[in-house]
C-alpha cells in the first residue's frame, strides 16, 4: 500500500476564492505527476491544478462549484511506492489552441465581440484565433475539442459566462453529424468567418397561406459561393455612365449582317471588347490574390465571364481569349454559350478560368446595382438599361443614349481612384469604339 497524502491548492499567485469549474478525476483513478486534477477559474484566467506525484485518488475534498484558494484541500492521494514527489507549480502563460493544454489559459472577459465576416469549411481549427477572440473554455475542454477536431469558436457555451463545457462540444459534434449548419466568429490567417445569431425559425403558416418550393440545384450551389464572395471580399462599387449614342447607331447599322449569320449583334459583345481594352490599360483588374493574400497574380490572358439568366438560376460561362476575337466573333459566341446555358448543355470547363466578369441587366431594366465579385476574380462590371437623356454637350443640351455602369471591385487590391479611372476609361472606349483599334 502507498502512503496517503493530502494534496492542496498550490501557490496560484494573487488568486483567491476562485471557482472550481471541473473535477477531472474521481476516487480510484490512477494519476501521474503533473496530471491535471481540477480546473479553477477566476475573472481573468482558467487554471488546471496538477498532481504533485503519482498515485491513486482515494478521496475527493472538492466538487464543482466550490471556491478555493492557496492551501485549500483537493483530494487524498495514495502515492505509488518510490514515486518521486514534486512540488506543484503554476506558471501563467497564454493558451495556445494549437498546442497541448498548458497549465494556465488566459481567458478574455466576456464582452460582446464585434462581428467578423467570412466563411469556414470544417470542424477543425487550423490556425490560432486573432487576439480577443479566444473561446471561453477550460484547457481540458480545449484538449477534448482538439482530439475531436472541433473549432471551439463554433461552439456555443452553456456554462456560466458562456463557458464551453465538454457536453457543449459533444452536442456540437452530434449537430454536425446530423447536418446542422454551424457558424463561427474569428479572423484566422486571412480567413474570415461569421459571428451571427442562429437563423430565425418561423412557422409562416401561422400568418397566412404558404407554398414550399425547393430551390433549384443551380441556386443551391451558387448560393453558397455568392455568400462566400460577398462576406469575404470587401466590395466597393463605382457607378458611372457611358454615352453610347454613336455606338448604338453603329450596332444597328451592322445588325442585319449578324442576323444573316444566324446571331444577334448585341451591345454585350461591344462591352466585352471594350472591357478587354480597359483591362489591358489597368492590368490589376485582370488579376487574382494568391492563397496567402500577400501576392497579386496578374494574368496575361483575357477570359471574360458573362452572366446568363436561366430559368434555374444564374450561370457565368466564360469567353476565352476575348482579346483575340472581333465583335462579330464575340456576338456569335455569346449567342452560343447563352443558348447552351439555358438548355443545360454547358460543359464544366465552360465555367472556369475567367479573369473578369460582366453582368448585364440592360434587357430587363434598372439604373444601377452592386454585382457580386466572382472569386478569385477581383472585379465585375454590372450594366443596367440605357436611357435617352438630355446631356449638355458642345454648348447645348442634346439627346444622348446613356448606359449606366456599375463596377464592383475588391478593395484589398484596387483603391477608389483606380476604380474611377477604370470606369472613366471604359466609358471613353464605349463612346468611341474606334479606340478598340488603338
Amino acid at each position: 500500500m502507498g502512503t496517503p497524502r493530502e494534496v492542496f491548492v498550490p501557490d496560484i499567485c494573487d488568486f483567491k476564492n476562485v471557482d472550481v469549474i471541473e473535477v477531472l478525476v474521481k476516487p480510484g483513478d490512477a494519476v501521474q505527476p503533473e496530471q491535471s486534477l481540477i480546473t479553477v477559474e477566476s475573472d481573468k484566467a482558467t487554471m488546471e491544478i496538477p498532481s504533485p506525484a503519482a498515485g491513486v485518488v482515494k478521496e475527493l475534498r472538492v466538487k464543482t462549484g466550490d471556491k478555493v484558494s492557496q492551501g485549500s484541500p483537493i483530494l487524498i492521494l495514495e502515492e505509488t511506492e518510490n514515486a518521486p514527489a514534486a512540488p506543484a507549480k503554476l506558471a501563467p502563460k497564454p493558451q495556445d489552441a494549437a498546442k497541448p493544454a498548458p497549465v494556465l489559459a488566459a481567458v478574455p472577459a466576456p464582452t460582446p465581440a464585434a462581428p467578423a465576416v467570412g466563411r469556414t469549411e470544417s470542424m477543425s481549427n487550423t490556425s490560432a484565433p486573432a487576439s480577443g477572440t479566444l473561446p471561453h473554455a477550460s484547457p481540458s475542454v480545449r484538449k477534448f475539442a482538439r482530439e475531436l477536431g472541433v473549432d471551439l469558436v463554433r461552439v456555443k457555451g452553456s456554462g456560466p459566462k458562456g463557458r464551453i463545457t465538454q457536453a457543449d462540444v459533444q452536442e456540437f459534434v452530434k449537430g454536425v453529424m446530423r447536418g446542422a449548419p454551424a457558424v463561427a466568429a474569428v479572423v484566422a490567417r486571412g480567413a474570415l468567418v461569421l459571428d451571427l445569431p442562429e437563423w430565425p425559425q418561423v412557422d409562416f403558416a401561422k400568418f397566412g397561406p404558404v407554398e414550399t418550393k425547393p430551390l433549384s440545384r443551380i441556386r443551391k450551389l451558387s448560393g453558397g459561393f455568392l455568400h462566400r464572395n460577398w462576406v469575404s471580399i470587401p466590395h466597393v462599387t463605382q457607378h458611372d455612365e457611358a454615352d453610347i449614342t454613336e455606338l448604338e447607331a453603329f450596332r444597328k447599322e451592322n445588325a442585319q449582317v449578324a442576323e444573316k449569320g444566324g446571331f444577334k449583334l448585341t451591345m454585350l459583345a461591344f462591352l466585352v471588347k471594350a472591357s478587354v481594352n480597359a483591362l489591358k490599360e489597368f492590368p490589376e483588374f485582370n488579376a487574382s490574390l494568391d492563397k496567402t493574400g500577400e501576392n497579386l497574380i496578374v494574368k496575361k490572358y483575357y477570359h471574360i465571364g458573362v452572366a446568363v439568366d436561366t430559368p434555374d438560376g444564374l450561370l457565368v460561362p466564360v469567353i476565352r481569349d476575348a482579346d483575340r476575337k472581333g465583335v462579330f466573333d464575340l456576338a456569335k459566341e455569346l449567342a452560343e454559350i447563352s443558348r447552351a446555358a439555358r438548355e443545360k448543355k454547358l460543359k464544366p470547363d465552360s465555367m472556369r478560368g475567367g479573369t473578369f466578369s460582366i453582368s448585364s441587366l440592360g434587357g430587363i431594366g434598372g439604373t444601377a446595382f452592386t454585382p457580386i465579385i466572382n472569386a478569385p476574380e477581383v472585379a465585375i462590371l454590372g450594366v443596367a438599361r440605357s436611357q435617352m437623356r438630355p446631356v449638355y454637350k458642345d454648348g447645348a443640351f442634346a439627346p444622348r443614349l446613356m448606359l449606366p455602369l456599375s463596377l464592383a471591385y475588391d478593395h484589398r487590391v484596387i483603391d477608389g481612384a483606380a476604380g474611377a479611372r477604370f470606369t472613366t476609361y471604359l466609358a471613353s472606349v464605349l463612346s468611341d469604339i474606334r479606340r478598340t483599334l488603338l
